[in-house]
This record gives structure tokens, sequence and C-alpha cells, in this order.
């Protein structure tokens, strides 16, 4: 990680021919046809972006493609998960064939997770692939989906179970955008700050039990947090790139996360993506302990830290009525595939001591969540 300034930070992510950096801090998206200019020869662009992003941040980013001689052309999609869809695809890969870009040229998501998700995939698929650069608008984006190549679409089976690896060619984050997120929002990414400090920076995780309030005030702590976030997982990344080992641990607490959203049905009036992260990561410490792998003492840690930042870290702070525990290890299967009667779970020995476990017996599971939604 390295330092421009003292509010700038350029996180790196070495994999050879497809490298690339992430810049954070305030004031990119002014900047980004500078920075994009200057890495991709292309001279067309295309824009994707939801209805709400757009609003605010589309017209800045248009002026500053034009001003640096970039030409571009957007598309405004419904906010929310149900855009992560084949529709949805359907409807950018046409916008990018329409607007002749080509392989050369740049599409840029301008938005959080969801957007990230979809465009990257459409720059992936249409012509084998084009540029591709990531200016991920909520925090969950900027520590986690804009980063590491993972893009693809949601279907009734599960989320993300159709997609490719298709690694942006710059990701961008503005830091100035966080302001105008709700305070939902940027706790639900809060969730992703803490799972790097869980997965094995335990030094981060004390760190951010001290200095989570700053974090959520803006300004040198959460710039601070973001690029420790980056790098954490372009380390991962780096080392695993197409998750056939350590990366899976970026897992830590997805595998309850997606099983929850999906038995709400993407609904985010009732959970987004980073509230049932939150409570995964809770029930994966707690799990690990009913396995007598962690202490209990750790799982209330954890417990505590992301209550105290005002997250869900339980079943029933779910609201409305849950489909029955079979339909959550249907999806937990999903995500996650059984072998022989036994799942693959991301477990824990302690704060910032995640490990894979491929061996988890599905009745055991079923037993804890049965366990969990009584309470």
């Amino acid at each position: 990680m390295s330092r421009s300034d003292n509010t700038e930070r350029l996180v790196h992510v070495p994999l050879g021919e497809r490298s690339y950096d992430i810049l954070i801090g305030p004031g990119l998206i002014g900047r980004a046809g500078g920075e994009i200019s200057t890495r991709i020869k292309g001279r067309k662009a295309a824009i994707i972006t939801d209805e709400h992003v757009g609003t605010l941040y589309l017209d800045p980013l248009m002026d500053s493609l034009q001003t640096d001689g970039i030409e571009a052309v957007s598309l405004s999609l419904p906010p929310g998960e149900k855009t992560k869809s084949f529709d949805c695809l359907t409807k950018v890969c046409d916008v990018l064939l329409e607007a002749r870009i080509e392989r050369n040229d740049t599409v840029i998501a301008l938005g959080g997770g969801v957007i990230g998700d979809l465009t990257g995939f459409a720059a992936g698929i249409v012509r084998r692939g084009v540029r591709f650069v990531q200016i991920p608008t909520s925090l969950l984006s900027q520590v986690d989906s804009s980063v590491g190549g993972k893009t693809g679409i949601n279907t009734r089976h599960g989320k993300n179970l159709v997609g490719i690896f298709n690694q942006p060619d710059l990701v961008l984050a503005d830091t100035d955008v966080l302001n105008t997120l709700s305070e939902r929002e940027f706790r639900a990414g809060y969730a992703e700050v803490a799972k790097y400090g869980l997965i094995d920076k335990p030094d981060f995780f004390e760190w951010l039990e001290r200095n989570w309030k700053d974090v959520f005030s803006g300004g040198e702590a959460r710039i601070e947090a973001i690029a420790t976030s980056c790098q954490a997982k372009a380390d991962v990344v780096a080392a695993d790139e197409r998750e056939h080992g350590r990366r899976a641990l970026l897992n830590l607490g997805h595998t309850f996360g997606h099983a929850l959203e999906a038995a709400t049905e993407y609904d985010s009036r009732r959970l987004v993506h980073g509230e049932g992260v939150s409570i995964g990561m809770v029930l994966a410490h707690q799990f690990s302990a009913r396995l007598n792998l962690a202490s209990p003492d750790d799982a209330g840690r954890v417990e505590a830290h992301l209550k105290a930042v005002g997250l869900p870290t339980r079943i029933d702070e779910i609201s409305g009525e849950l489909p029955s525990t079979e339909f959550l290890m249907d999806a937990i299967a999903q995500d996650k595939k059984v072998k022989s009667g036994k799942l693959t779970f991301i477990l824990t020995r302690g704060i910032g001591q995640s490990f894979v476990a491929d061996d988890v017996p599905a009745s055991e599971v079923f037993s804890f969540l049965e366990e969990k939604r009584e309470k």
C-alpha cells in the first residue's frame, strides 16, 4: 500500500498481465477521465449505474470523461439485488453492443455491488471481454465486491451462481461518495470491513473495536480502514485468484448470510447483504464454539462489536416470517456443495483464526440452525 498524499492511498493487485490499481481517497470521480485515459487507449465508454446513484454522480463522471476526450453513453437500472438478473444482463449487453464498445474501450460500473457484479459479468462476455473499470459507491463495494474479479448474477436457485472471474483494469474508490450513504448502508458495508480482521488480522479487529466511531465519522480513520481492507483482499486474491484454496476464507459468514438473503427473497427492506454477513459471521463463530473449535467468549466478542455498531446479529432480528430450516439447508447446499452429506464452511479457532472446514456434517448445521431459530 502506498500513499500519494496525506489522504489518498494506492493498493496494487499483482496478477501479472491482469494487475491493476485501487485508488482510495476523496474526489476521484472528478478525476476519473484522467485516471482512465492514462491506462486505457479506447476513446469510448459505457457507464452502467442505478437510478439512485446516477442521479448523484452520473453527470460529474460524464463531465470528467468528456474533459479527457472519452465519449460516453449510459444506462441506469433499478436499484436493488433483483437487478442481478438475466433480464438486466441482457439489457447491459445490448447497450454495449449498440454503442459499439470494442475491446479497447471501457465499460464503467458506477454503483454498489449489484451494479459492479452485473456490469463486470457483461464486460467479460461481450466480444469475449472488453476493458472494465469499477467505481464503487458503497462502503461494501469499495472494500469487497469491486476487488478480486468475481462477477455474476442471481437465479432462483441462489445468489451469484452464474458468473465469471473478470478482473477490472482499475478501481476508483471515491470516499466522498460515502457521505451520501444512509446509516444502514454504511453499517452494512462495515460488516465486510470487520470480516478482514476476523479472517486473519486480529490486530485490525482490535483496532476497529477501538476506532469504529472514527471510521463512521469519516476522515483519516475511514480511509485507513478501507485501504487496510482492500490490501487484505488484494493479498488473498494475488495468492489464490480463482478460489482454489485460501481465497475461500473471504466467504466467512457468507454461507449462512447468503441462505438468509435467499430466505427473504433478496428483499432489501428485510435484509441487505452486509446485514446477512453480520448475522452469518456471528453464526460462524457460534457454530465453531459449538463444535469445540473456539471459545464461546470469542463468539460473544464478535457479536458485541457488531451489535455496538448497529448491525443485526441474530436470525430473529430479520423482519417477517422465514421459510423452514430445510429451505435454509437447501440454500446452503447450493452455496457450498455437499460432498457425501458434508458441507464446506469457513469456521474459526478464534478471532483472526479462520480456516476452511470441508467436512462439516449437514446434520450438525441443521440442528444448530433449528436451535438458533428458536431463540
